[in-house]
């Protein structure tokens, strides 16, 4: 991939805020992301075959691996769809649900933008918020972990 596609890819995660992007091109793939000092790194994969049938070797790792912190115990409320997280019903306004809150069943905890849609996705157990595993307009998977609820 092109120095200068990556140096306006890295802009543009750094200027937007968002939290990942990941850019596909015929078999190379790069990942930047951004860590909690808000510096992109920059994942690279999928090299092409050399002449002669020869694999080049791998780059260097960009940056170490961080190993995950143990997630919390208790109930795990999980994304029913690929989307974008909102804490909140708009920006500037209080977010639905704290760490430590007290929630209902059927209580809306967040909001998953999928396709123009505002979707709002909602508590299916009683208890306290124990952890939010996603933050603020970041992209969430199918089956992603959102919130621990005790």
């Amino acid at each position: 991939m092109d120095l200068r596609k990556l140096k306006k890819l890295i802009d543009l995660v750094q200027e937007s805020g968002i939290g990942e992007i990941e850019i596909t091109e015929g078999e190379e793939k790069v990942r930047i992301s951004r860590q909690s000092a808000g510096q992109p790194v920059i994942m690279t994969a999928g090299m092409q075959p050399m002449m002669g049938g020869q694999m080049p070797a791998a780059p260097a790792p960009a940056a170490p691996v961080a190993v995950a912190a143990p997630e919390p115990t208790g109930h795990t409320l999980k994304s029913p769809m690929v989307g974008t997280f909102y804490r909140a019903p708009s920006p500037g306004a209080p977010s639905f649900v704290e760490v430590g809150q007290s929630v209902t069943k059927g209580q809306t905890l967040c909001i998953i933008e999928a396709m123009k849609l505002l979707n709002e996705i909602e508590s299916d157990v009683a208890g306290k918020v124990k952890a939010i595993l996603v933050e603020n307009g970041q992209p969430v998977e199918y089956g992603q972990p959102l919130f621990v609820i005790e």
